[in-house]
């Protein structure tokens, strides 16, 4: 039996985060293969940057799943434990929809 074609597609290209006016764009795949390294780096240029509120501009994640909801939650909880503000600007509708269904669109919406 073969994998539907959606079962059988791979992340292509790598996760990042650039620099923004206000924060950051995030760029490509945020999904289990993405995940731990996307959230080391998102950790890294929250410490790093500049000024007490952040945003981060969504609308460049080309892929998304459970694990990269997670490293969004993950992020807003670093921001937080550093009395820094976040939040996150246009989510792509299958990231906004998976928030949705798990209750917390409301949270990534406003930010911390």
């Amino acid at each position: 039996m073969s994998l539907p074609e959606a079962a059988r597609t791979t992340d292509v290209g790598a996760f990042h985060l650039v620099k923004a006016e206000g924060g950051f764009a995030a760029q490509g795949p945020l999904t289990f293969a993405s995940a731990r390294r996307a959230c080391e780096l998102g950790v890294r240029r929250l410490a790093e940057a500049a000024g007490g509120k952040l945003e981060i501009d969504c609308r460049g994640i080309t892929l998304s799943d459970s694990a990269g909801l997670a490293v969004l939650l993950e992020w807003l909880g670093v921001a937080k434990r550093a009395g820094r503000s976040l939040r996150y600007t246009q989510l792509p509708q299958g990231l906004a929809a998976l928030a949705r269904i798990s209750d917390v669109e409301e949270l990534l919406e406003r930010g911390v």
